[in-house]
């Protein structure tokens, strides 16, 4: 019933990230448990039979997948083991389920892990990037044809990250970027509340991201998917309206499609990205997801 209601809410994409960590049984080569997978799957068709795209991935794997040297073989193992039973069991779905090979692959718990990167974490994200696709083509079924999306280190909008980023030689590779903009207001946690459009302190964020964007991919005929965005909740309606309007339309103008990052919070101290409450069923900014399908035309 919530995808249901997400879909007449006008959506067609739905991304589903998946933890995986718990539920892999590492002596046994990696097996993943069959009931989370029948899970998994059970909750893809909830939207896929729907007739709306679904976008599948690896979400949360700061355990198994960390891009240093010292640890690269045996993530890139991990990884591989694990998108060949995703692969699988997924290969005879059409081309309205893409993979999302890795999420924020990144150095946790360094000064580095939410600044870019480094030459070898660059390196090694796209020996990731490379190893998903491979694992995939190889799966057979429709995983010959599937789009597939890869990143740079951390999903980074980090220029120096996304000019490291590799772009195999894949027809059906899509880059995805996550992207909270301006950083002030939409992502951290502070007193920045307001946006105004006509104000470029507020505008050249997101302006510098869709140049980037263009200049790095678009203008390469290399797609691009902004896999997460959204602005937090700052009791400032208005101004969240504002700035959804400004960074979807500029999204828009490119062709790149734009998932809000909603992770059902809407109360306390957390990053309140919240549109669907899941617990009544209903839509209590109808004027963010209003204009998320106005800007989208």
């Amino acid at each position: 019933e919530m995808i249901q209601d997400v879909i007449n809410a006008g959506f067609n994409v739905i991304r589903i990230p998946v933890t995986w960590d718990q539920h892999i049984i590492k002596e046994e080569n990696y097996r993943i448990d069959s009931e989370w997978m029948a899970r998994v799957k059970e909750v893809v068709d909830y939207a896929y039979g729907q007739g709306v795209y679904v976008i599948l991935n690896t979400h949360h794997e700061d355990r198994w997948l960390y891009p240093s040297k010292e640890r690269e073989e045996e993530s890139i193992r991990e990884l591989v083991a694990v998108w060949e039973q995703i692969a699988k069991t997924f290969k005879e779905y059409d081309e309205r389920l893409l993979f999302e090979g890795v999420n924020e692959p990144r150095l946790v718990g360094t000064e580095d892990e939410w600044n870019g990167g480094n030459q070898e974490a660059w390196d090694i994200v796209n020996h990731m990037n490379q190893a998903f696709i491979d694992t995939v083509r190889a799966s057979g079924g429709n995983n010959k044809y599937r789009h597939l999306l890869i990143t740079d280190y951390a999903d980074s909008t980090n220029i120096n990250a996304l000019k490291a980023l590799v772009i195999p030689s894949d027809s059906r590779v899509i880059v995805t970027v996550h992207s909270y903009l301006p950083y002030n207001l939409a992502l951290e946690n502070s007193e920045v509340s307001t946006f105004d459009p006509a104000n470029p302190n507020d505008t050249t964020e997101i302006d510098n991201l869709m140049k980037d964007l263009k200049e790095l991919f678009i203008d390469q005929g290399v797609p691009v998917i902004i896999g997460e965005y959204g602005v937090r909740d700052k009791d400032n309606l208005e101004d969240r309206v504002a700035a959804t309007e400004y960074f979807v339309s500029a999204a828009n103008k490119l062709g790149i499609p734009c998932v809000w990052w909603d992770n059902g919070a809407f109360d306390g101290t957390n990053e309140n990205f919240g549109l669907y409450d899941r617990k009544h069923r209903t839509w209590p900014y109808p004027e963010i997801l209003n204009t998320i399908m106005e800007s989208t035309k």
